[in-house]
């Protein structure tokens, strides 16, 4: 009962990443693989073009926040470089924050703002919590 007990900051941490990089994984598979970038990108190029902003800079937009969910949603899940993913995730949120806000100032966080908590949540916690990664797993075979 001890053991079940003590690993509770551990499963917090475990369920945390896993939602999180399961949210991000499949919004990224989903404009990777089913959607197309290239269909994104058309979709936001007269709303922001209309904005003064121009198309490679939508386009860069559009790659970097399709390919950093997928990728680093994925890493998330299995608790590799969970830091980098992390800090990659933060940067795509402030990117797609922005992008929102210049088309509507006054839009929806209902997607973002959890998101966001539970980002700030994993970068919050003792590192001692996330110890169901595959980092911890990889030290350990490192470590004799």
């Amino acid at each position: 009962m001890e053991v079940i007990l003590q690993g509770h900051e551990a499963a917090a941490a475990f369920a945390a990443r896993v939602f999180l990089g399961t949210l991000f994984f499949f919004q990224g598979y989903d404009a990777v693989f089913n959607i197309k970038v290239k269909n994104i990108v058309n979709t936001y190029q007269t709303t922001f073009s209309n904005k003064g902003i121009p198309r490679i800079l939508i386009k860069t937009g559009v790659w970097f926040t399709s390919y950093t969910e997928l990728i680093a949603g994925a890493l998330l899940v299995a608790g590799l470089i969970k830091y980098f993913a992390l800090y990659l995730l933060g940067v795509n949120l402030i990117v797609a924050s922005v992008a929102f806000s210049i088309t509507q100032p006054m839009w929806d966080m209902r997607f973002v703002f959890p998101r966001l908590a539970l980002l700030v949540f994993l970068l919050a916690i003792p590192t001692t919590w996330d110890i169901w990664t595959l980092d911890s797993l990889i030290n350990c075979i490192k470590q004799p």
